[in-house]
């Protein structure tokens, strides 16, 4: 009986590893995140904010063997605080039960989370914490409200910058206009200007150019404090939710893609397109180069010397 009780009010990690069954798993946590917003039944808590108080640890299935210290492969700690602003800032609640349910199916739509606990306490309600506690699994998610969710993505508009755009005087305008968007930025650069190296094997000579891209990326980012180098799916999204001008490093994206671009790197207008396509683009602008053959029905191009975009 004691053991129960000391379980009842022990950190969901101890509740978490108490009934963890015979095959145990990983587990991530977030301890102690507050938050102050407005949430409750009573009329004496319309209109003020309270602190609310977030416990989360989500059992995560096995990356395999190794992670090779790869972002991509495992559960990143932001989806869980992601979850929970994204359910704050949905609508106002009256009951911690219903957040606590909806951060905890947020969290479950991520392929590597197997089981949530979420505990969530008010900490100005009274001499004490007032909360809830929940668990959840995979099999608990509703599979049509999981579509409805899934569904709600960010659509980037994705800006290829050509080496005139890059050194055009008109790139802080650009990018002023780009932040001043609903949708999120996302931008691509081609190889740079004059001779690189050269390789006996396209393989090797892919790598090389995708370097090279990489290396015109950081020339452009050090124009501009706003242009945000991202090397990984996980930074793109994170980059997208929060209002960040990302500037795409194509080399770990497309090497690890099952089915990456057909074109070479070389083509990398073509490569841009590719990554608008991936990420459900809203736009692909072009700036200072032709549009390519692949590029679909929400693509067009800018003259380098244009002021303006819209």
């Amino acid at each position: 009986m004691s053991q129960d009780i000391h379980l009842a009010f022990a950190h969901p990690s101890e509740r978490a590893a108490a009934t963890e069954g015979e095959a145990p798993r990983d587990r991530i946590s977030l301890r102690d995140h507050i938050v102050e917003v407005e949430i409750g039944a009573f009329q004496s808590e319309r209109g003020l904010t309270q602190r609310v108080c977030f416990n989360v640890v989500v059992e995560v299935a096995r990356a395999g063997d190794r992670v090779d210290d790869d972002v991509d492969r495992i559960l990143s700690y932001d989806k869980v605080t992601e979850a929970i602003a994204h359910e704050l800032a949905e609508e106002r609640l009256n009951l911690l039960e219903t957040l606590a349910e909806r951060v905890a199916e947020r969290i479950l739509l991520e392929p590597q989370a197997m089981r949530v606990f979420v505990r969530i306490e008010k900490l100005d309600r009274g001499p004490g914490a007032l909360g809830v506690e929940i668990v959840r699994s995979r099999g608990d998610v509703d599979p049509e409200h999981v579509a409805a969710l899934t569904e709600e993505h960010p659509h980037p508009r994705v800006v290829y910058l050509s080496n005139a755009a890059i050194l055009s005087p008109n790139l802080p305008g650009w990018l002023d206009w780009l932040a001043g968007q609903a949708a999120p930025a996302v931008l691509c650069v081609g190889l740079p200007d004059g001779p690189r190296p050269q390789a006996a094997h396209p393989l090797a000579q892919r790598r090389v150019d995708l370097l090279a891209i990489e290396q015109n990326g950081w020339v452009l980012a050090a124009r501009d404090p706003r242009c945000v180098v991202v090397t990984s799916w996980t930074e793109l999204d994170w980059g997208m939710k929060h209002d960040q001008i990302s500037l795409w490093a194509p080399s770990k994206i497309v090497l690890d893609a099952v089915e990456g671009p057909k074109t070479q790197p070389r083509d990398s207008v073509a490569l841009a397109a590719w990554l608008a396509e991936q990420l459900d683009a809203l736009e692909l602008l072009v700036i200072g180069e032709d549009l390519p053959e692949t590029a679909g029905p929400g693509a067009r191009a800018v003259d380098a010397a244009s002021a303006l975009l819209a």
